[in-house]
């Protein structure tokens, strides 16, 4: 069974880094880190935006090491990977083309009206993932 756990540094990703790899131990787990790429692009900018993109996925996989060292992993097997997108969109890509099994994703917990406003990338994921999928607080 594979695990796919959205991560984007955040404390409620921490958590549900954290809660993965205590409820999956014996599993195979994936920590995901979503670069998200700018819109609106030129064609003049896009070398430029492809170089920047590569910056922030080498930073982003930097975080997800930093992230990691600060919880006992000893006997848990996990391993890392970044995508370029938009979070809920490469977060059910990456679960259909890779065989996931089951999707774990923090919730930053928003409530009333904000949540309506802003919506959740956790509800969307929920709504399009191909598996199942554990909010965590």
């Amino acid at each position: 069974m594979t695990v796919l756990v959205a991560y984007d540094g955040s404390a409620p990703a921490r958590k549900a880094v954290e809660y993965a790899f205590d409820a999956h131990a014996d599993e195979e787990i994936v920590l995901l880190r979503v670069v998200e790429a700018a819109d609106g692009s030129t064609e003049a900018g896009i070398n430029l935006l492809q170089e920047a993109l590569r910056d922030r996925e080498e930073k982003a996989a930097n975080e997800l090491a930093d992230a990691t060292a600060e919880i006992d992993t000893e006997d848990i097997e996990f391993r890392t990977e970044t995508a370029v997108g938009k979070p809920e969109r490469e977060v059910v890509s990456f679960a259909e083309e890779h065989d996931v099994d089951h999707i774990v994703i923090g919730s930053h917990g928003r409530e009333g009206v904000s949540r309506v406003l802003l919506g959740s990338v956790a509800e969307r994921i929920a709504r399009r993932a191909p598996v199942p999928v554990t909010i965590v607080r």
